[in-house]
């Protein structure tokens, strides 16, 4: 990374995630970002050719239960409950500022 991108990718980011940082903690986020990339780099130079890819060093596996039809709440019930309701449905708060 050029030292004319110092603090650019930081910033950026910083930006993006709607975070203030200060000038000392872009400094010093943007130091351990290149710590970050430098050993990216050395990995970059290892010779996995012959490695399968994986997401998980181990099998992973998901334990699920049987998906049987049961019972549930009245819809009536749960609509009469709600803090707000229209036509059958429950309103919620807009939670996006965007």
């Amino acid at each position: 990374m050029s030292e004319a991108n110092e603090g650019m990718d930081v910033g950026y980011v910083a930006k993006l995630a709607n975070i203030d940082l200060t000038t000392e903690e872009t400094a010093l986020f943007q130091g351990q970002l290149n710590q970050v990339l430098h050993y990216v780099e050395q990995l970059n130079e290892l010779d996995v050719g012959g490695v399968e890819p994986t997401a998980h060093a181990f099998p992973v596996y998901n334990v699920l239960r049987k998906d049987e039809v049961g019972t549930s709440l009245n819809h009536a019930d749960v609509v009469a409950n709600a803090p707000a309701a229209t036509d059958g449905e429950i309103r919620v708060p807009k939670i996006l500022d965007q």
